[in-house]
């Protein structure tokens, strides 16, 4: 065979393979995948389902004959991409199915095998009694607003889960003064409240603040640690517990479990100041030790902050690659998980590497990675919705209970608690899904031995 033949025999068997992997290729695209989950909320031309792992998508899809709420299965090709707020997946199909439930009448896709799972017969039952403005309301935890009487009128109207305190709510305050107010308002509600404070230790003592209240302000996590290491911070967790136990108080907003070891970060002196490692001993020794009071505890701020800027004051972008994030933040979080967290509070970072259009607190790819990576089944938590970094952001508290939060913390919950009800009244937000939300509180309140103290 001469040389031209070869080389036209040889172009003609390169044609035809490249043909046959195109063919491939594009059969392999155009397969077809499903999935199943219960609309949260329709807006225009886009849907938000969660789906049986709990992982939410938004999806644009055209002339949908379907409502929040529905069960839907979906026919669709191309891949969805967890780091997409908007998934770009072609719908082929879709079915809408009624919602399956178990025996005790619980819909099967609120379920699962996580910390709270043991009350949720005793949650479900509870949910059926409570109008939708009671469900509502339980979903956010409210800035205390310092005088008790609008804070019980509050309660009345707005039904609230419950309240959180700063250090001008204790400020020159007794110990009765204390437990006067926290029980006054939990005397003046149907449904127990989580009290909340950040008692850190170090620079943010919100009770300690005041020698009334403790002879000696709670220290820092690293100053704990160089002095006594982990015996000392269990001891110390047990200390704070134990005083906030008996001033009315049944959740601490700490510990801060993010990684820094630069003095000159925003977040180190919040911060046991110590690698990824000694990081994530330090969350395990807080949640166990925990476990031996009535307080809960909660890590915080997911996904890390980092050597990130204060978003108390504006917006904080994150540039950090997801796979140091991966390595280095999100050990912590998961130590925490394992040791038995409740709750886990989400930062106002824009994390770019996980979804550059929305602070994580906002964000349902941030929430995924918690859900789907760390197997948390226990409750997330907005940072403060009046804080600088999203205070702006039109729909906030809308943008959080889809993004994956079960509880809200805002100082302008009047504001928030309306414009959620609105939503759900328009059927942007599904009744379901605020059902399952207050579910979830309603359960973590049994866990928490609340409900049998009324």
């Amino acid at each position: 065979m001469d040389k031209k033949k070869m080389i036209i025999g040889l172009s003609i068997i390169l044609v035809l393979t490249i043909g046959i992997f195109s063919t491939c290729f594009k059969q392999k695209a155009k397969d077809v995948h499903e999935i199943e989950g219960t609309i949260l909320a329709t807006n225009n031309d886009e849907i938000t389902i969660q789906s049986k792992d709990y992982s939410i998508y938004t999806i644009k899809m055209d002339d949908i004959d379907a409502a929040a709420g529905d069960n839907i299965l979906l026919s669709y090709t191309g891949v969805i991409d967890e780091s997409l707020a908007l998934q770009t997946i072609s719908i082929v199909d879709y079915k809408i199915s009624p919602v399956s439930t178990d025996k005790n009448g619980i819909p099967k896709d609120w379920l699962d095998d996580g910390i709270f799972s043991d009350y949720y017969v005793m949650a479900y039952n509870q949910l059926q009694k409570l109008s939708l403005d009671e469900k509502i309301g339980q979903l956010f935890l409210a800035r205390y607003p310092s005088d008790n009487t609008k804070a019980i009128n509050d309660l009345k109207t707005y039904k609230l889960g419950g309240y959180i305190f700063f250090e001008v709510d204790f400020k020159n305050k007794t110990k009765d003064d204390v437990i006067n107010m926290t029980s006054s308002i939990q005397k003046n509600t149907t449904i127990p409240l989580l009290t909340a404070v950040d008692e850190e230790g170090g620079k943010v003592v919100r009770i300690s603040s005041n020698p009334n209240l403790v002879s000696e302000k709670f220290k820092s996590p690293r100053d704990l640690y160089l002095q006594g290491g982990f015996d000392l911070i269990r001891q110390d967790t047990l200390e704070k517990s134990n005083v906030l136990n008996n001033l009315g108080l049944n959740l601490n907003l700490a510990p801060v479990v993010d990684v820094s070891t630069n003095s000159s970060d925003y977040m180190y002196p919040r911060t046991i100041g110590e690698d990824t490692k000694i990081t994530s001993e330090y969350a395990k020794t807080v949640i166990l030790a925990s476990k031996e009071n009535k307080v809960s505890y909660t890590l915080k701020h997911f996904p890390g902050y980092g050597n990130n800027s204060d978003t108390h004051q504006g917006s904080v972008v994150d540039n950090r690659r997801y796979d140091e994030i991966q390595k280095n933040d999100l050990p912590p979080f998961k130590a925490g998980v394992d040791a038995g967290a409740e709750s886990i509070l989400i930062s106002h970072n824009t994390v770019n590497s996980i979804d550059n259009m929305n602070p994580a607190s906002l964000s349902s790819t941030v929430h995924n990675i918690l859900r789907k990576e760390l197997g948390f089944t226990g409750i997330t938590i907005t940072d403060d919705l009046a804080m600088g970094a999203v205070s702006s952001i039109d729909d906030a508290a809308i943008k959080a209970i889809l993004a994956g939060n079960d509880l809200i913390i805002t100082t302008n919950y009047e504001e928030d608690i309306a414009s959620i009800k609105r939503a759900v009244e328009t059927g942007r937000i599904s009744e379901d899904h605020i059902d399952k939300l207050a579910f979830r509180i309603l359960a973590w309140k049994h866990y928490k031995g609340l409900m049998y103290s009324k």
